[in-house]
Formats: structure tokens, sequence, C-alpha cells
């Protein structure tokens, strides 16, 4: 029996050969969901699926898209949110 604290949902078993050759089933952390766009929801590119604690080591620029709104908007939604801007339908 696999000890308790693995027992729950947040693990995942990964089937993984042994250099012996046998296949053994490994705990593993699941990923977390990816980011979404907050206008239309289609997921977001560049935006890495990794833990908190794994992304609070990242530099700033690895975290998120160089650009206005990366890592909340995927860019069509951005250049759309931008263009309304400069036409002055929103303040």
């Amino acid at each position: 029996m696999v000890r308790r604290a693995l027992r729950s949902t947040k693990w995942r078993k990964v089937a993984k050969r042994t250099p012996g050759g046998r296949i053994v089933v490994h705990y593993e952390p699941r990923k977390p969901r990816q980011a979404h766009c907050a206008l239309c929801g289609r997921p977001l590119q560049g935006v890495p699926r990794v833990p908190a604690p794994v992304y609070k080591r990242l530099s700033k620029h690895a975290k998120r898209p160089e650009r206005p709104y990366g890592g909340v908007l995927c860019s069509s939604c951005m250049r759309l949110v931008i263009k309304s801007m400069v036409r002055g339908e929103q303040a």
C-alpha cells in the first residue's frame, strides 16, 4: 500500500521503467491549469504551467509575454482592446 499522503487526487500516477527493466509507479504532483484569456477564454501562449513555488522563482520575463496585457489577454484580444482605446470607444 502506498503511504497515506499520496492517496489523494493531488498526486498523479506515472509508470516509470527502472534500469532493471521493471515498471514501477511513481507519484508526481499534477500540473496547474493553463492560463486563459480574460475576454475570449482561449489558452494563453507563453505562460508556463508550473506550480506556484516554481513560478515564484522564475524571472519576470519568463512568467508572461513582454507586451501590453501580457499574461492576461491573448494577442488578438489585446489588439482589439488597444484599437478600441485609440478610437475612443473606451476611456
